[in-house]
């Protein structure tokens, strides 16, 4: 359980989504809503949205405002959105998994594929990337949150299979089925940590040029934009700025 900690990677993505606050609580309602239509409105019933939830409160959204999401995932409102994964390429041969709930696909996929011709990217059909990513739970805990043998013997047991350690902290890896259980788990043992979510983790990245990576941060960027869009995985690691 050893490898390159994806660390300063990704808590420098997630402070990027953080700046874009206004525009992230509406997509986070959208995931709570989506969430509550497809599991009932109970998170102790409903991992997902449980961790929707959690994406909320961790992004600063009031309450209320989640509350009033949960509330029309339970009926209060006619919105229908359908989970759609969108893949394809972008400069440099990168591989781009875009994650989105959608209202009117016939609408989405062009705009969709637009970002990708006006970035130097090609979207593909499904299954064109994602054989280069494995889905997964994933949990960050801080290097003061705990050691790494207590760490290991809290999570190992609940279903984590990868623990991959860093100066910062540590990466915390699982099957999506288990990361409830992983995240009860250090709760239990009273490990605190930065986030619960489900990603999908490249199997190695690609090199790129300073050039090439920013061209890729560029699409990545502008895919973020889009109002129907969660989340976007790429198999390389981008310039912190």
């Amino acid at each position: 359980m050893a490898g390159h900690s994806a660390w300063k990677n990704i808590k420098h993505r997630k402070a990027a989504v953080d700046a874009k606050r206004g525009k992230i609580w509406s997509k986070l309602a959208r995931a709570i809503i989506v969430a509550v239509k497809a599991g009932g409105p109970d998170p102790k019933f409903n991992s997902t949205l449980r961790l929707a939830i959690d994406a909320a409160k961790a992004s600063n959204m009031p309450r209320d405002t989640i509350e009033k999401a949960m509330k029309k995932g339970g009926g209060e409102s006619d919105e229908q959105f359908e989970p759609i994964n969108y893949e394809g390429y972008a400069p440099g041969g990168v591989a781009v998994i875009v994650e989105a709930l959608v209202a009117n696909a016939q609408k989405t996929a062009p705009q969709v594929r637009a970002i990708f011709d006006k970035n130097g990217g090609n979207l593909g059909v499904t299954g064109a990337v994602s054989f280069a990513f494995q889905h997964r739970g994933q949990l960050l805990v801080p290097a003061s949150a705990t050691t790494e043998e207590r760490l290991f013997d809290a999570v190992l047991g609940a279903g984590a299979d990868d623990v991959i350690g860093g100066e910062e902290g540590w990466q915390v890896l699982c099957a999506p089925a288990d990361l409830s259980k992983v995240r009860d788990a250090l709760e239990t043992a009273g490990i605190s940590f930065e986030g619960a979510e489900l990603t999908y983790i490249p199997a190695s990245t690609v090199e790129l040029d300073p050039e090439t990576a920013s061209r890729v941060a560029k699409l990545v960027a502008a895919l973020e934009e889009h109002d129907d869009v969660q989340k976007v995985h790429v198999n390389a690691d981008l310039p912190e700025a």
